[in-house]
């Protein structure tokens, strides 16, 4: 019976930390997250430890334990009190993880006066201030030029808003409106996450809840030692690169040890922070780790605190996976985590061969835009999809969100309806996955037009010089490109920068395509000719495989 009770648990968690992400979905105003679901919710015990976690966004979700954990600290430092009937606000990276535009709010959950657990989400606000609409530059040299930065703070107290901090927060972005509802969206999925949580309690028992939670924690770290014993045990070591806006790579480098009960993830060697927003906090670094190992765990595996005990990471401070405040973050977050996903899957493609799948697009490609319209500042942000890299059974996906992010792109009427812009054209790249027995996805061509008015378009995207590598003889997927279209000329603009585009001119980005996996010779030529009738390859490309 005890068992049957703690499976019952556990499972509401879960869900209850879906409802969670729901409700913020629902209550949202921003297109980033009412269309794009750019959030994340979780919930975690009266100590901080990961309870359950809704399948959302695992650069975020990483990150939460460790920015639960710091938040915790700092206000036992500052002599903050966890209140009742309160909530926390906090972006600051080097104390929450990922980047400023992530804004994670926490809610305290106490049952007859005693704190039990928390509700916690995170979600992307598509302009925190900064030198750039939508916040994410190329070419921020600190911190402070990326945004409000916000330590842990009461945003609610007794109940109450906290109107001098919400109206702070607001004012500081170029869209007050849509920032202030979509802090109300997060305030509502934490009240949702808070409700289910009572409920379990109120039913069970705060003993039954509590052993629940530990017999989840063994349960999961018990799963995974057991697919860590049928892991080939040694060193496998994997370097990779990333792009530097001033055009120098920068190198990430691991060594994974895998023994009978511990994996062990160093990343000395890995190159020094740099004075561009590449850099990663530590916490998008776990994230990187624990997404990539949990995906080779399998989904057996349940996801809690007890989930990786077993994985411990060194990544030297100073580093561009553990950099020192106040260097600049907010690449780091989505395209150095990004790196550090297939970086991990390199490596451990030497480990387990017959899992690990050839590199996918490696960028989130991001499109910040903002300007003057209808009299009032905007500002738009969005990632566009790549190609995952083919793998030992089958292609390839065609055209979608990888590894450490799982959001949606914007839909075309979304962006017509409220911005100055014109969506022309939005299709899969031709010619762009990697050739292989299995294919690479293709990447997306996606141009934006400018329908009135002037624009600022800034684009942080990756893989233009290194491509998405093949595995097992696959050949390596296209590199990303971007195209502006002024006074009607064509030419190629660097992935990195920020553009200013008038009426009628347009910024096109061609994003990346997926490796390739085994010998291109292999293919049967039934898949070749769909490809080429689906218009995923060219009769050039066509005639290089039959």
């Amino acid at each position: 019976m005890e068992q049957f009770v703690n499976q019952i648990i556990r499972n509401s968690l879960f869900y209850s930390s879906e409802e969670m992400g729901i409700a913020l979905r629902n209550s949202a105003y921003s297109p980033n997250i009412k269309e794009r679901m750019d959030h994340s919710a979780a919930i975690f015990d009266s100590e901080g430890r990961l309870l359950a976690q809704a399948e959302h966004i695992p650069v975020h979700l990483g990150s939460l334990p460790w920015g639960l954990k710091n938040t915790i600290e700092y206000m036992e430092r500052e002599s903050l009190e966890i209140e009742k009937n309160s909530m926390i606000i906090v972006n600051n990276p080097y104390i929450a993880g990922t980047h400023l535009n992530d804004v994670t709010v926490i809610r305290p959950i106490f049952s007859n006066e005693k704190l039990i657990a928390f509700s916690a989400n995170k979600a992307h606000h598509s302009d925190i201030g900064g030198k750039v609409p939508g916040s994410i530059s190329f070419d921020a040299k600190s911190l402070y030029e990326e945004g409000l930065i916000i330590n842990p703070v009461l945003l609610i107290r007794n109940g109450e808003f906290n109107r001098d901090v919400f109206s702070l927060f607001s004012i500081n972005s170029r869209n007050p409106y849509e920032r202030g509802g979509d802090l109300k969206a997060q305030v509502a999925a934490n009240l949702t996450g808070e409700k289910r949580v009572k409920e379990i309690v109120d039913k069970y028992g705060i003993k039954a809840f509590e052993e629940a939670n530990i017999s989840a924690f063994s349960y999961a770290e018990k799963m995974t030692l057991s697919k860590i014993e049928l892991i080939k045990k040694g060193n496998y070591e994997a370097q990779d690169f990333l792009e530097s806006p001033k055009g120098k790579d920068i190198k990430l480098q691991v060594k994974i040890s895998i023994g009978n009960r511990e994996i062990k993830v160093d990343y000395n060697g890995t190159d020094m922070q740099v004075d561009s927003p590449l850099n990663a906090v530590f916490g998008v670094t776990i994230s990187g780790v624990h997404f990539v190992f949990r995906s080779l765990f399998g989904e057996d595996v349940p996801v809690n605190y007890g989930t990786f005990k077993a994985i411990k990471i060194i990544a030297n401070k100073g580093t561009i996976v553990n950099p020192i405040f106040p260097a600049p973050v907010a690449g780091g977050n989505v395209e150095t985590s990004q790196r550090n996903a297939d970086l991990i899957y390199l490596a451990m493609s030497k480990a387990l061969p017959d899992k690990v799948p050839a590199a996918a697009g490696g960028s989130m490609n991001n499109i910040m835009m903002g300007g003057l319209y209808k009299n009032k500042t905007w500002a738009f942000y969005e990632t566009i999809g790549v190609g995952l890299g083919g793998r030992k059974s089958m292609d390839g996906i065609d055209g979608v969100h990888s590894n450490m992010t799982n959001t949606m792109n914007t839909p075309i009427e979304e962006i017509e309806k409220n911005l100055p812009l014109i969506i022309t054209k939005y299709e899969f790249r031709t010619n762009s996955g990697g050739l292989g027995e299995h294919r690479g996805g293709c990447g997306i061509v996606r141009v934006y037009k400018v329908r009135e008015g002037s624009v600022t378009v800034t684009v942080l995207s990756e893989r233009g010089i290194h491509s998405p590598w093949g595995l097992q003889g696959g050949l390596p997927g296209s590199r990303t490109e971007v195209i502006l279209t002024k006074n009607y000329k064509r030419r190629k603009v660097r992935i990195k920068g920020t553009y200013n585009l008038n009426e009628n001119d347009s910024f096109e980005i061609r994003t990346a395509g997926g490796g390739g996996y085994g010998n291109p010779s292999k293919r049967p030529k039934d898949l070749i000719i769909n490809d080429l009738e689906n218009g995923f390859i060219s009769y050039n490309r066509r005639r290089r495989q039959i």
